[in-house]
């Protein structure tokens, strides 16, 4: 018997100690987890590249233009748990809170860690500059889609000058470059080889011309031989200074927006209150569904928020990780994040994720 419970003794310490090893093996996953928020109407301190202490406002105006508001508007962020354990990925895998995704969906395996901080940086910089655009657009400053080359060679040469504005195709407006593209591809495809209308506002003046589109090495439409810039003014000198975030990626473009928006109005968009969001937007204004939505909305609930702007296509996996006392208000253009703010600071009941 002795030998027996000795044996057993034996067997119990291997299988612990199997079994501690494997929970402390290192997993092929990452956990996503609720992340830091942010407050863009706020100012942050951070080192430069001279170690150098900076306090700024993350969006900033000309002096003549800037506005305080007694509330808030933050974007929110998703926090990557990376070389984790066995133990920590089920510990994940069993929390409301938290996502356990292949590490390679976030860390490709052909591409650097520099390459990937690159994109995550260029699509960071890329949403500040479209939501500077739809800020604008919305504050009454149209964009410009003008013509700033066209080649000796180009089959357009002699129906599109330099300065000539394109402001539609086959009469469909145009409000962005990214439009133009859009409208062009839809011509192309319907008639490949066709010629398609264009309306330039030249020197003030309506001119009808007919150009034939083509597909570049990215499969993108252009006019070949042709450049074109999207220009529009900016008279409020509207800045983004994000230096000492390090945040990356585009789901910050709805709130830097709003903040724009609410830095140079005089009224406040927040209404006094602390307001979180998320959402990717386009120059158009228009308003697009991001990931980790599920690890967002627990982060805007761990805040204190009682309300989160939430793409329209963000909805149903939101409503499912939803926390308790938390709205979700459902947003899809940053005219109608806008027009569901005035409802809150009304009074009124805005449109939610559950109607």
């Amino acid at each position: 018997m002795r030998r027996r419970g000795l044996t057993v003794l034996i067997g119990a310490i291997l299988v612990s100690v199997m079994t501690w090893q494997a929970l402390s093996m290192r997993v092929a996953y990452v956990g996503l987890g609720p992340g830091p928020t942010y407050d863009a109407l706020a100012e942050y301190t951070f080192k430069d590249d001279d170690g150098k202490k900076k306090t700024v406002e993350l969006i900033s105006a000309d002096e003549k233009y800037s506005s305080k508001s007694k509330g808030q508007l933050r974007l929110v962020t998703v926090r990557i748990h990376d070389d984790i354990e066995l133990a920590r990925a089920l510990y994940y895998w069993l929390s409301d809170d938290y996502a356990v995704v292949p590490r390679e969906l976030q860390f490709p395996e052909d591409k650097s860690d520099e390459e990937i901080a690159a994109e995550q940086e260029e699509m960071w910089e890329n949403s500040q500059a479209a939501a500077e655009t739809a800020a604008l657009r919305e504050l009454g400053e149209e964009v410009e889609v003008t013509v700033t080359k066209v080649d000796s060679d180009s089959p357009s040469k002699g129906d599109l000058k330099r300065d000539d504005v394109i402001t539609a195709v086959d009469g469909e407006e145009v409000t962005s470059q990214e439009r133009l593209a859009e409208l062009l591809a839809a011509a192309a495809a319907k008639a490949p080889g066709e010629a398609v209308k264009l309306t330039v506002d030249r020197d003030g003046k309506d001119k009808k011309v007919k150009v034939t589109p083509e597909e570049n090495s990215q499969g993108v439409a252009i006019l070949p031989g042709v450049d074109v810039e999207p220009k529009q003014k900016d008279p409020y000198g509207l800045k983004v200074t994000a230096e000492g975030l390090n945040v990356g990626g585009p789901s910050a473009g709805l709130i830097f927006a709003l903040a724009m928006v609410d830095r140079v109005s005089k009224e406040d968009l927040t209404g006094g209150a602390d307001i979180i969001g998320t959402g990717e937007i386009d120059e158009d204004g228009n308003v697009g569904a991001i990931g980790g939505i599920a690890q967002k909305v627990v982060a805007a609930s761990q805040q204190g928020a009682k309300v989160f702007l939430t793409p329209a296509d963000n909805c149903a996996a939101a409503k499912a990780n939803v926390p308790d006392g938390l709205k979700l208000i459902k947003v899809s253009t940053l005219d109608g994040a806008l027009k569901e703010l005035e409802t809150l600071r009304e009074g009124g009941e805005p449109t939610t994720c559950l109607t």
